[in-house]
Formats: structure tokens, C-alpha cells, sequence
């Protein structure tokens, strides 16, 4: 899941109110375990992961929680509205940092949760909503609404240059591996056709050399830039594992990579100037 979360988990109260058990949501078989060994009240997906972009099965993480008497819950951010439909899937409700790809410019700092019609936890999300909540601005709104307007084809333009990126870092001598569920060689790819309609504008790679390597081609790029936000108009490249910390899962050579709506060789070509620059 998103380092964030952890963090919630670990830094403020709600670490010590609920017991959280993490589990690696391929293994279906696991995440039975985890429900069996206690009670259980929700399962958290994130799919496609951040930053290892691994893909989880939706409609059989959701049946696992409901035959547990679980809520199902799905961090859809990467995927969209327009790839990937969680509450189809069995999800009792989806959630989205709108400041991302529905925001999609990197003016907006808000989060969507949706459940489906007549959801039991509608009245529980509008009271605290109304009493607890921070709620967005009128603006807010407005700039998420305005983003929508373009979600559909600024996906499209996202995920064509993705998987253009993605196939020519394969063929680079200084990447040791590239993390995309659009390459065939990738061990989601065939989950992500059964449940995605596109693979996403997100991808990582990791850098031969390691940490050092990695840095030392982010600093190099001319074009991308170095963010730790995703989903706008721009390339946006950051080192995962000093970004996240100590705790961090994401190997030392890891950059994670959000293409944006450039020409996608202008993208590679910034890319193989800084990879090339560290042989």
C-alpha cells in the first residue's frame, strides 16, 4: 500500500485503535489466512501498487473480505475511473486522491470516496463529512469537476506514452529491470487485461548501480522533472526509497516515473541522455 497510509497507521492514533495485518495481495491464499486469523472488519487493495506497480485481483480480494463478513476497499488512484471499476469487481468502496489524475493539472489537493447507491456506509461518510470532515472548497470542486472534463483522453495519451516509455527502457543497457503491467513480460500483465482497459500512465525501473545510479540520472533529466506528486500534464520522476524512508520496500535503484502528455520521445530521449550519462 501507499507509504501514506503506513504512516497513518504507525504515526497518529488510529495505529493503536485497529490491529493492521499486511498481507502481499497476489497471493489470494494469504490474504485467506489473514481474515481466518482473526476478526476481520475491512481489506485494503491498492492496485496497481505504488511503487512496485504489482497488479492484485480485485474480484477475488473482495470475495475473500465478504466471506470474512469484511468491507472491501480499493485505492483506485492510478488506475481511474476509465481503467479499472472496483465496485463492479465486488468493491464496497473505491476511494481516489483526486489531486492525481482526476484533478490532473497539479493545482488540486483533494480525495473522492465512492460507494455504490444505496450503500449502507453513505449515512456513516456524509456524517462524518458534515460533523469531522475537511471538505473541499468550492474551488476545489470546480478544478476536479474541470479535470474530468479530460479524463478520458488524457488517459488514453497517458498509457499510449507509458507503454513507449516502458518497451524502450527495456532495451537499455543501465536498466536492470522495468515495472509496467503493459509489457508482456511483466507478471500482472495478463490480470490487468482480464480487469484493466488500459495499463496506466505510472511505471518504475530500476537503475543498475543502485541508489547512487538512480540519483545520479534523476539529477541529469532536462525535461522530466524531479516531483513526488503523478497524474498531471508533466513527466514527474522521483527515487522512491528516499522519498519514503527507512521503512521503504522500494529497491535502492528504483525511480518511479509518471509520463505525462509530452511527446513520448522527448520523454526517452531525456531518459537515455541521463541513463547514458552514468555508463
Amino acid at each position: 500500500m501507499y507509504f501514506g497510509i503506513r504512516s497513518l497507521i504507525d504515526e497518529t492514533d488510529i495505529g493503536s485503535r485497529f490491529e493492521f495485518v499486511p498481507v502481499d495481495m497476489r497471493d489470494t491464499s494469504a490474504i485467506h489466512q489473514a481474515v481466518s486469523n482473526a476478526p476481520t472488519g475491512l481489506v485494503w487493495t491498492e492496485t496497481p501498487s505504488n511503487p512496485l506497480i504489482r497488479v492484485i485481483d480485485v474480484n477475488a480480494a473482495c470475495a475473500i473480505a465478504h466471506e470474512a463478513g469484511a468491507l472491501a476497499v480499493v485505492d483506485n488512484t492510478w488506475a481511474t475511473p476509465l481503467l479499472q471499476r472496483p465496485l463492479e469487481l465486488g468493491a464496497d468502496a473505491v476511494v481516489h486522491s483526486a489531486t492525481k489524475y482526476i484533478g490532473g493539472h497539479s493545482d488540486l489537493m483533494a480525495g473522492v470516496v465512492v460507494v455504490p447507491p444505496g450503500s449502507p456506509l453513505e449515512s456513516a461518510l456524509r456524517m462524518i463529512q458534515r460533523h469531522k470532515g475537511s471538505i473541499a472548497a468550492p474551488f476545489d470542486c470546480w478544478l476536479a469537476l474541470r479535470g474530468l472534463q479530460t479524463l478520458p483522453v488524457r488517459m488514453q495519451a497517458h498509457c499510449a506514452g507509458a507503454l513507449q516509455v516502458a518497451e524502450a527502457l527495456t532495451k537499455h543497457s543501465s536498466v536492470e529491470k522495468v515495472l509496467y503491467p503493459g509489457l508482456s513480460s511483466d507478471p500482472g500483465h495478463a490480470l490487468a487485461r482480464r480487469q484493466m482497459s488500459g495499463f496506466g500512465g505510472m511505471l518504475s525501473f530500476i537503475v543498475r548501480g543502485g541508489a547512487d545510479a538512480a540519483m545520479a540520472v534523476g539529477t541529469r533529466l532536462r525535461l522530466i522533472v524531479r516531483a513526488t506528486s503523478l497524474g498531471g500534464t508533466h513527466s514527474l520522476i522521483e527515487h522512491r526509497a528516499s522519498v519514503e524512508g527507512p521503512k521503504s520496500m522500494a529497491p535502492a535503484g528504483l525511480l518511479r516515473v509518471s509520463v505525462g502528455l509530452e511527446h513520448p520521445q522527448d520523454i526517452i530521449d531525456d531518459l537515455y541522455q541521463a541513463l547514458s550519462s552514468i555508463n
